[in-house]
């Protein structure tokens, strides 16, 4: 792990940083404060797309994973990923190249690095866009933190797309909680036609099938924030 360095942190409930109240599905695995660094405005704008997958990504993957998020991007969609090596960082970095906005769903405190080959990107997130976390500075790191990240980037995101993913991925894990949250769910077509038997499982369960990008922009809410009522 690396120490990012003296990041500005500021703490926000989970209803707070999307601008709603949860539901009872939503509020059953929330984390109770999230920690964020970045000039993004809080409430966070919508829609809001996870774009995720495979730390040991093909070229072919990382390409796609960077015109799904740029194609997203120019249609004013904000690209959430987890700042993992692989799809997660040509997720980012595709956003960022393109104008667009990002937001980076960490599983290490926001002074620390995973993994550090990405200090100079969450740099360049913290000053420029969003990274949240659940963990405060001075917490443990362990490997439980990144399936609960991936928990907390399904829960902020509006809808997820997974990239590539083997049998054993994390990716899965936030599918998996996509569904449970009732978000829409894609995989991409490369990885339907892998003959890999996870993602037919999801498709049981509501996930679809992404063939293009502007596809899933059907099913995205409209652009802004949900402001919290507060008479809620």
């Amino acid at each position: 792990m690396e120490r990012a360095g003296g990041p500005k942190v500021s703490s926000h409930a989970l209803d707070a940083l999307l601008g709603r109240s949860l539901n009872e599905v939503e509020r059953k695995f929330a984390p109770r404060e999230l920690y964020t660094a970045g000039p993004m405005e809080i409430p966070v704008p919508r829609p809001r797309v996870a774009i995720v997958g495979s730390r040991d990504a093909t070229n072919q993957s990382l390409e796609e994973a960077g015109l799904i998020a740029t194609t997203l991007t120019r249609q004013g969609v904000v690209i959430v990923s987890g700042l993992a090596r692989g799809i997660d960082s040509a997720a980012h970095k595709a956003a960022i190249e393109s104008g667009g906005r990002t937001i980076a769903v960490i599983a290490t405190p926001l002074d620390r690095t995973y993994p550090p080959e990405n200090a100079e990107l969450q740099k360049e997130i913290m000053e420029k866009h969003l990274a949240v976390t659940q963990y405060p500075i001075g917490a443990a790191v362990t490997k439980s933190n990144f399936i609960l990240r991936n928990r907390t980037m399904a829960l902020i995101s509006d809808a997820s797309v997974i990239v590539q993913a083997g049998p054993s991925s994390g990716s899965l894990s936030q599918g998996y909680e996509a569904l449970r949250l009732g978000r829409p769910l894609y995989i991409w077509k490369r990885v339907m036609q892998s003959g890999l038997a996870w993602p037919k499982d999801m498709v049981k369960y509501g996930a679809m099938e992404l063939t293009d990008p502007e596809e899933l922009l059907e099913n995205l809410p409209s652009r802004g924030v949900i402001q919290i009522s507060m008479n809620a």
